[in-house]
């Protein structure tokens, strides 16, 4: 899993609140066992007309978003069904970072196990980014998991939290198993012990 250390982005925004993950990848792509390639079928449904072409409506088919790797949106991210393929999409597309109001708790912690940041952020604080966006063409932020920090270059400078064992796994680059794999000489001891037990 890649690491989230510091990182300065491009902003998208997405203006819609309750996105679910059936949108974020709807489940004719879910027969893949593959954890990569999926960011062409991110926003499918909203993302392409009916006849293939893209629909120049949608927020992530705008020029001014294109290589964009922060994601702001409304409140209830990722909501609906468990699929972990939600984030494999968004992590394939390039976001490293979704800031919202709420997540659904399932995709929040799918977030995390993937190399995603999630960060529950105040609406008022979410509103104030989606009018600064719409002020400043480019506009990028800079998320700092070091320093807990939200940065823009117009005076932008929140804190933020994130449950510390959380932060860890990002930071270093963690998911599960490699977390738990940080205790492999421990755990065999512990195996050899037991085998020694056994067998006496």
């Amino acid at each position: 899993m890649q690491p989230f250390t510091t990182h300065r982005g491009r902003v998208a925004v997405m203006d819609r609140a309750d996105v679910d993950t059936d949108q974020i990848i709807p489940k004719q792509f879910l027969k893949r066992i593959e954890r990569s390639g999926y960011e062409e079928f991110l926003f499918f449904d909203w993302r392409y007309r009916e006849d293939g072409s893209p629909n120049p409506d949608f927020e992530l088919n705008r020029p001014e978003v294109q290589g964009a790797s922060i994601l702001v949106a409304r409140r209830n991210f990722g909501c609906g069904s468990s699929r972990e393929h939600a984030v494999w999409a968004l992590e394939n597309y390039g976001f490293r970072a979704i800031l919202a109001p709420s997540f659904a708790d399932i995709f929040y912690n799918n977030c995390f196990k993937n190399g995603v940041l999630p960060l529950p952020l105040d609406e008022s604080v979410i509103q104030q980014l989606f009018d600064n966006f719409a002020k400043h063409p480019g506009y990028e932020l800079t998320v700092d998991l070091q320093q807990c920090r939200v940065r823009d270059e117009f005076g932008l400078d929140l804190a933020f939290t994130v449950d510390e064992t959380r932060r860890h796994c990002l930071l270093n680059g963690l998911d599960d198993i490699a977390m738990t794999l940080q205790h492999e000489d421990k755990i065999a001891a512990y195996e050899a012990a037991r085998e020694a037990r056994l067998s006496a």
